[in-house]
């Protein structure tokens, strides 16, 4: 199924908010990368930085989506307003910011793993190599564990994921921004 050609139009007119917000991706995650020693504290505010300036331009491509036409653009406003509301409430609350962060990635690491193993189990007598799953369950409990009972290098560990979603996604971002940049209408 393809989009609806008004929303194309509308990403291709506005591909140079793709853009911004891809830039900001990368850059976040550079700076993660080339500081890892940074304090949860600063982590979370850049992550604060970067959720708030996502948001904004989220907000923006909806509202500039708009043009008129009935385009579906209440996600992407939507998409905003819970990157607003994470980057303040990492401004506000940093420290609960983080604890909360750490606890959430380990108890879904440590569920997620569980669920991985049972699956396993069950599934044995119908594929092979379940072996493979419940090796991946393991993994996965072992590191909601270790974020759990050790919240320190838990972080240092989210730094570094975190910085690798935050360049890769900009990164594809970016791309994308310009592959729409030559698809712009040329009446706009």
């Amino acid at each position: 199924m393809s989009p609806a050609p008004g929303l194309l139009d509308t990403l291709a007119k506005n591909w140079w908010l793709l853009l911004l917000r891809g830039i900001a991706g990368v850059v976040f995650g550079v700076a993660a990368f080339v500081w890892p020693g940074v304090t949860l504290l600063v982590l979370v505010l850049l992550y604060g930085a970067y959720a708030f300036v996502d948001g904004v331009f989220a907000i923006a491509a909806a509202i500039a989506g708009r043009g008129g036409r009935a385009t579906p653009t209440g996600w992407l406003a939507f998409a905003g307003v819970l990157g607003i509301a994470a980057g303040l409430a990492a401004f506000l609350w940093p420290s609960i910011t983080a604890l909360a962060l750490l606890i959430l990635i380990g108890v879904w690491s440590l569920l997620h793993g569980i669920l991985e193993i049972v699956g396993a189990i069950r599934l044995r007598r119908e594929i092979e190599g379940e072996f493979l799953l419940i090796l991946g369950g393991l993994v996965s409990v072992a590191f909601g564990l270790f974020v759990l009972a050790r919240p320190g290098a838990g972080a240092l560990a989210v730094v570094w994921l975190i910085a690798a979603y935050a360049v890769v996604f900009g990164a594809l971002l970016i791309a994308l921004s310009l592959r729409l940049r030559g698809r712009r209408p040329r009446h706009a």
